[in-house]
């Protein structure tokens, strides 16, 4: 393999890795970020028992934060050696049963008592309690993280939830309770025994609406190579991330490593200055404005420059601005565009038929009756249309609704399913006008007259 080749393999491997399996870079949320540590800190050095809830939307960086504190910490020996890092997933540990038997095999406790540690739910609680309770301040601190957070909420009785919040009010072994979620309003599922032990302590992350000049200048960082000394003090922070003794906790042993990777000067230079100079150009500060405007969010950015990377080949083995439009437009499709592209000329027939109605009667509900009445006008006029069974365009219209392109009433006029016939139940259209205008410019083949009945609800 001749050497460009080499480098350019190279190049596009440690950007893959760096956007896809780096668990700790946490960019902003510099405040956020500084709570949390203290909150760590004070459990372990001063044995004082916490807890906290991380609130903001999918991908805002709620479990990023937990790992770049922790990648913070572990440096110290002393906290490293004096805490146990326990981790919890709602999706995973779908009940208190499974919940307490992994934090007792995450806490090296299932040897201890005989065995007795995996009996009755009842004995398996008493004796973890037993073993929290037993700790003074000078115990190993238990660090508990609760990702899904709200799915703990919905437990039986809450009970993990409460004994957990209970040590941690009270003067036995220091924890500290780090809950993971996505709802707001998960301080109202809490139980008044269990939000009465909650600190209520609650740091809210949500995507700064940063400018775009700083958005642009993170697609820079993200695709620039860094120097040799930044890569040498990245591995040294990756390298603490070895002392979790977790089993559970499993982002340290699947991070990726900057020690493996090295380029010389003039690589860098060269692909830097390269970089550079694409994002300077309009039609790129164009996509990533696009972008931008669809979604602010970090990760959404990686996303997108991932498989920019991926397209890159010894044939071409540079970013280009067409190469990110090209990439771009992926990002841009609409999948309900794409969804009503597939359908038959039938059964767009009908979506037509129910815009016009939407168009008339200020989006008022319908039912099968009401848009065949119209549809049938339609056919009388139409070469494509005419003799379709009325029982063929009643199962086109249950497939609309199945592809929930017209969702069902729930209540009011004509009540739920199963108390009218089919026929009559209201539906509501759940598409834009602007979405069916593009499909009908999209769909390939449809006939003319349906085109042209698009336009206009005049037969």
């Amino acid at each position: 393999m001749p050497e460009a080749d080499k480098e350019l393999v190279s190049i596009r491997r440690f950007l893959k890795e760096r956007l896809q399996r780096d668990y700790t870079t946490l960019r902003g949320y510099a405040e956020e970020r500084s709570n949390v540590r203290l909150l760590l800190q004070r459990t372990a050095e001063m044995g004082e028992s916490n807890s906290l809830l991380l609130i903001g939307p999918r991908g805002s960086g709620k479990t990023t934060l937990i790992n770049a504190v922790l990648a913070d910490v572990l440096p110290n020996k002393a906290f490293a050696e004096n805490t146990l890092v326990v981790h919890l997933d709602g999706n995973l540990h779908t009940d208190d049963r499974v919940a307490l038997k992994s934090i007792t095999v995450q806490m090296q406790l299932e040897n201890a008592a005989d065995g007795k540690v995996f009996g009755s739910f009842a004995e398996n609680l008493a004796f973890l309690l037993q073993c929290l309770k037993a700790g003074g301040k000078h115990s190993k601190s238990v660090v508990f993280i609760l990702e899904e957070f709200d799915l703990f909420c919905a437990h039986h009785n809450q009970t993990l939830l409460y004994n957990l919040f209970d040590v941690s009010q009270s003067a036995q072994a220091p924890i500290c309770v780090l809950g993971v979620t996505c709802r707001l309003d998960v301080i109202e599922l809490l139980e008044k025994r269990v939000k009465s032990r909650f600190s209520h302590r609650q740091v809210f992350l949500f995507p700064s609406s940063q400018r775009f000049e700083e958005y642009v200048n993170l697609c820079k960082e993200l695709l620039s190579l860094p120097s040799g000394d930044s890569l040498l003090l990245a591995a040294e922070r990756i390298y603490s991330l070895q002392n979790i003794h977790s089993e559970a906790l499993h982002f340290s042993r699947n991070h990726f490593d900057p020690g493996e990777y090295g380029f010389s000067p003039k690589v860098r230079e060269t692909w830097n200055k390269q970089v550079g100079k694409v994002l300077a150009t309009q039609q790129a500060k164009s996509t990533l404005q696009t972008l931008y405007d669809f979604d602010i969010s970090e990760a959404y950015l990686k996303n997108f420059l991932f498989r920019l990377v991926a397209h890159l080949q010894p044939q071409s083995p540079h970013i280009t601005a067409e190469k990110m439009a090209a990439v771009g437009s992926q990002f841009e499709s609409d999948d309900k565009i794409e969804l009503l592209c597939g359908l038959s000329v039938l059964e767009l027939c009908l979506i037509i038929a129910i815009k016009h109605h939407s168009e008339i009667y200020d989006r008022d509900p319908f039912n099968f009756e009401i848009i065949y009445a119209r549809f049938s006008k339609f056919a009388k006029v139409s070469t494509t249309m005419q003799a379709v069974e009325r029982s063929i365009v009643l199962k086109a219209f249950e497939h609309l609704r199945i592809a929930e392109l017209i969702m069902p009433l729930s209540g009011g006029a004509g009540g739920g399913v199963g108390k009218v016939q089919k026929e009559f139940e209201m539906h509501k259209l759940a598409l834009t006008y602007g979405q069916i205008q593009h499909s009908v410019q999209r769909y390939q083949a449809l006939p003319t007259e349906v085109a042209q009945w698009a336009q206009s609800s005049l037969i």
